[in-house]
Order: structure tokens, then sequence, then C-alpha cells
């Protein structure tokens, strides 16, 4: 399991001209998964997730998580994530989990960060989907499971 974090002051996804998803400051997630992924994947990255210190304190430090701004997540499915380029010039996608078993951690990811008491938007699985945020700082890290 990949993810792709940005710390943002707000965030969307549109699909078809219409926004599906949107929140104000917190975390814009692109999610992938590969093969071999578990539910257990799903609950190490949530709790990492929400507990991450990436909020700044009354001394701008980063020291403060999800839970302590009471940020919301944009999470948006992201199969480009394992995307191998290292041979060609046209992404290899065969690393990437099958989209029905994809979609269903996806969607059992989501429900984790609901259940840690987050405001969770999500864009549309498999969907054509455009994603736009301010991000804060800025703030991008990469998470792996």
């Amino acid at each position: 399991m990949k993810v792709v974090l940005q710390r943002c002051k707000e965030a969307k996804v549109v699909v078809n001209d219409e926004i599906v998803g949107e929140i104000g400051r917190g975390f814009t997630l692109l999610v992938g998964f590969q093969d071999g992924d578990t539910e257990q994947s799903c609950d190490w990255m949530a709790e990492k997730i929400v507990h991450l210190r990436v909020f700044e304190d009354e001394n701008e430090k980063m020291n403060r998580s999800l839970l302590d701004e009471v940020g919301s997540i944009l999470s948006v499915s992201q199969f480009t994530l394992y995307g191998d380029c290292t041979k060609g010039r046209r992404p290899n996608f065969m690393k990437a989990a099958k989209p029905a078993e994809a979609e269903a951690l996806y969607d059992y990811f989501n429900k984790v960060l609901r259940d840690k008491g987050v405001q969770v938007a999500t864009g549309i699985f498999g969907e054509m989907m455009d994603v736009s945020l301010v991000n804060e700082g800025p703030v991008t890290l990469i998470l792996e499971k």
C-alpha cells in the first residue's frame, strides 16, 4: 500500500463536472494498492496517518496531528502509484492490485479512517477525476506499508 499525503488548506475532486468530494483543512491522500496488500495494511496506514504530527503548534514546530487539528481527509484512489517506469516509455502497472481487490481495500481503508473520527470525502473509484488542492507548507509525504 502506498499513500501520497499532502497537507492542504482545501481540496476537492470533480467527476463529470460535478464536485463529488470536498474538504477544508486536512490531508489529501492519493491511495494505491498492490498485490498482497491486506486489511492489516490499511489498519496500519490509517493509524499512522491520523497520528502523524505534521501540523504546527504555537511554537511553529510540527507537533500536532490531524486529530489534534480536527482536520478532514480527501481520499482518492490512485493505481498509477504502482506504475513501473524503469523500462520503455509507457508505465507498467502489473504490480497494482486488480480493480476489485483494490476497491474493496480502498473502501475498507476509508471506513477505518472514519471509525477513527475523521471526516473523509472521496472520489469515485475507477472514474476519471480532476483533483485540486492548496498544498499547505508545502508538506508532502510518501508512506508505504
